[in-house]
Order: C-alpha cells, then sequence, then structure tokens
C-alpha cells in the first residue's frame, strides 16, 4: 500500500494598498494577534512587519508593508521604495482599496507599480462591512479590467466578511515549500521593536492631526526586575516640535498619563506579565528628513 504524501505550500504575502485602507488589521485578523499598529491615521506601518501563520499544511508569512503613498520627506520617500520593493520578493500580493472610500488616483498608481511585477495579485476590497457588499462589488469591478488579477474578493477585516474565502485564495497560490519558521512563532520582529510601536499606536490615536507622523518611540531599558514578576520599561517620545511636545504631555501630564496607561495594557498583554512603564517626551527637529534617526527609533528601511 503506498505511502500518501501531503504537499506542505509556504511562501511570502505581501499587503499593499493606500494608506488606511486596512492592511495592518487584515494581517492581525490572519494571524490571531496584535502584531501590526492600528489606528485611523493614515501611514501608520512604518517598518515591514512580519505576521506569521501556521498550520498542518501551510506556513503563509504576511508582510504588512508601509502604504503606498506620495512622499512628503525623506521618511515616506524611504517608505515607498520599500513597499515597492517588496512587491519584487515575495510569492503573492494583496492589493487592498478601501470599498467604503471608493476608487481613488492612490490605486490607480499603485497599479501603474504593479505593471512590472510579475508577482500574482489578488484584489481585496476591504471594509465590505462598512460600504456594503453591492458597493464593495462596485469597486471591484472598476478595478478587473486594470489588470489581470488572479482572483478578486470584498472582505471585511473588522468583522471577518469573506476572510475563510480569502485565506483559501492565498493557500491555494503558495507554492510547495519549507516551514520557514517555527509553528508557535507568530511574528519575527522584536519584543521591543512591538513595545516602542504598541506606545505610538496610542499617541497616534489619542494626538491631533497634526502629531502622528512627527512621532517616533525609543525604547531605552527594557528588563525583568530582580526577584519580582515585573518588566520595567523606560522610553522616549520624539517629537519634532516643541509646540508637539506640550500636546503629547497634555494638560498637568494628563495625555501622557493616558498614553502609559493604555499601552501598558496591550504590552502587559503582549509579554505575558505585569508591566512597569515610564515614557519621556524630547524634541528631535525635522527628525523625518534625517537619515541617521531612523535606526536609532528602530526603522530596518534598508
Amino acid at each position: 500500500m503506498s505511502e500518501v504524501v501531503y504537499m506542505f505550500r509556504s511562501g511570502f504575502i505581501a499587503l499593499i494598498g493606500r494608506p488606511n485602507v486596512g492592511k495592518s488589521t487584515l494581517m492581525n485578523a490572519f494571524v490571531g494577534e496584535k502584531m501590526a499598529i492600528i489606528s485611523d491615521k493614515p501611514q501608520t506601518t512604518r517598518n515591514q512587519i512580519r505576521g506569521i501563520l501556521t498550520a498542518d499544511d501551510y506556513q503563509a508569512v504576511f508582510l504588512d508593508t508601509p502604504g503606498i503613498h506620495k512622499p512628503q520627506h525623506k521618511l515616506g520617500e524611504k517608505m515607498v521604495q520599500v513597499a515597492v520593493r517588496t512587491l519584487q520578493e515575495v510569492d503573492l500580493i494583496l492589493f487592498l482599496v478601501d470599498a467604503a472610500a471608493g476608487p481613488g488616483a492612490g490605486d490607480d498608481y499603485i497599479i501603474r507599480q504593479l505593471s512590472d511585477v510579475e508577482t500574482p495579485v489578488i484584489l481585496v476590497a476591504n471594509k465590505a462591512d462598512e460600504a456594503g457588499m453591492e458597493a464593495a462589488q462596485s469597486v471591484l469591478e472598476h478595478y478587473r479590467p486594470l489588470y489581470p488579477f488572479k482572483a478578486a474578493l470584498p472582505v471585511s477585516a473588522i468583522t471577518g466578511i469573506n476572510q475563510e474565502q480569502l485565506l483559501s485564495l492565498i493557500v491555494d497560490s503558495l507554492p510547495e515549500g519549507p516551514q520557514y519558521y517555527p509553528e508557535d512563532m507568530i511574528t519575527d520582529q522584536p519584543e521591543r521593536l512591538i513595545v516602542a510601536e504598541l506606545v505610538r499606536e496610542k499617541v497616534l490615536q489619542l494626538t491631533r492631526d497634526e502629531i502622528p507622523h512627527a512621532i517616533a518611540v525609543e525604547i531605552i531599558s527594557m528588563k525583568n526586575r530582580a526577584g519580582r514578576d515585573l518588566v520595567d520599561i523606560q522610553a522616549n517620545i520624539y517629537v519634532e516640535r516643541d509646540s508637539q511636545k506640550g500636546i503629547v504631555i497634555g494638560k498637568r501630564g494628563a495625555l501622557l498619563k493616558e498614553v502609559g496607561k493604555q499601552a501598558r495594557a496591550d504590552i502587559e498583554a503582549l509579554l505575558g506579565t505585569p508591566v512597569f512603564l515610564e515614557l519621556w517626551v524630547k524634541v528631535k527637529k525635522d527628525w523625518r528628513n534625517k537619515e541617521g534617526t531612523w535606526q536609532n527609533f528602530g526603522l530596518d528601511l534598508e
């Protein structure tokens, strides 16, 4: 009697799309954990975050790339370069469009970037829960003639609409390959980077529109306290102007206190242990146009 051999599929999947289309939310939904920060502010993702989903017969490695957009500073230029370069280096591309907002010029720009790419592309109309299925299908029909997509599907990263169907399409599109990461590993990002990102997320969520892109977080110290089940974390929050420092701190320190409270809850869930979190706000003028500062803030944009 012959032995049945099961094929194991594996590969890297890039999530691309305009800023704020829901790439991080979708990746987190697939992986089942909070690997990438989420905000209603565009261009939230700066690093290329990898979320790993492993099953008995496949391993899907999701790459949440910085949103492709018209850059306004050197950091923005580098972020877009990373996102575009990723298209050549993966096994599959998920191109997310916003079903609620409808077609936009940014989507057309991304499609032009795809013209030189041989990687298969699945078109995903996200936010189908918000737009309604009819509107989501209309958005898909708008883009179908513009590129030879492998498949097209309306989904909701928030409510789970069609996520199982999309995952089946993804797995079927992956080549036969090895298991790149241990089965219990859900990201290859160091804990310090994720902790910094969780702090930055809370600042993004709690501050006004003029603040978000000027924010960077640097973990100064992260260590277990001797003799206690407690992790001490010290971090600097950097802004570009003195006026921004005042906003992040808030009246009598209220906003910074709330940032710390919310970030600590997420960090404790991540680490599985109590956390003592100390935050300071500092000014580093025009840091987004100074390449030497990016690495200091954990931005892997090479």
